[in-house]
């Protein structure tokens, strides 16, 4: 089965997100792309994802969870979950390695917290755009010990990119699987990835207009849709290449 997908959209509690993408409205707007799947990504936070997925469910969406990280280095990593509980514990955990800064809405913009029904319930106290205190070398690990897949993020691009910031991906780090937007950069990119890589192509929409805008695709196994549904069945698909 062919499953459209967008792995990385951030929402209203990310400080670089639009106030409107609120997850409900990410929820809809996903579907409304024709997406089979999609994935509420926000930095370093997952506390819009309960509200994503009451809302998926509404729509419709198959709902993957997790957030961006960024490491001690600033390189962002994505965390990829299939079930709630797994998805908020890590949450927790990264609350607590998150390098605490008072965020100033006015100049880094809104950190809002939401119900599936768009009412604000709260917002974060510490900004959520800066780093963690965890290397981009033990990521991959955590990740795994936590019921996720790990890969890291946009590293086409020149803002808190592996290459950017390492000059490669480093090989000791573990990974298989490559995030990028851009399809036409992937053969400039191939030198710093493992031999047979999977790449993942996603929006990292910050904007509505934005979500679905990668293209990204994959064809899954029918029976293994059938058995888990798409959302988990698309991430045991990255998982395996992730090994």
């Amino acid at each position: 089965m062919r499953l459209r997908y967008d792995l990385h959209i951030h929402s209203c509690l990310s400080p670089c997100g639009d106030d409107v993408l609120t997850p409900a409205f990410v929820a809809g707007s996903a579907k409304l792309c024709g997406l089979d799947v999609a994935a509420l990504t926000d930095h370093n936070s997952a506390k819009n994802c309960p509200a994503f997925f009451k809302a998926a469910e509404f729509y419709g969406l198959s709902p993957l969870g997790g957030l961006e990280l960024s490491t001690v280095e600033g390189v962002h990593v994505l965390c990829l979950f299939d079930e709630l509980e797994k998805i908020m514990e890590f949450d927790r955990f990264v609350s607590e390695r998150l390098i605490k800064m008072e965020n100033d809405p006015a100049f880094f913009g809104n950190q809002l917290v939401c119900d599936e029904e768009d009412e604000v319930l709260g917002e974060e106290k510490y900004l959520l755009s800066g780093d963690t205190d965890i290397a981009f070398n033990d990521v991959r690990e955590i990740v795994l010990s936590y019921g996720g897949v790990a890969l890291p993020a946009h590293i086409d691009r020149k803002v808190n990119g592996a290459v950017e910031i390492f000059g490669t991906v480093p090989a000791e780090a573990g990974f298989k699987v490559y995030e990028m937007r851009d399809r036409g950069s992937k053969e400039d990119y191939l030198q710093y990835m493992c031999a047979d890589p999977l790449v993942i192509y996603n929006s990292d929409a910050h904007q509505a207009e934005s979500i679905g805008c990668a293209g990204g695709a994959a064809t899954v196994d029918d029976a293994l849709v059938s058995e888990l549904g798409a959302a988990s069945a698309l991430l045991r698909y990255i998982a395996e290449s992730s090994k």
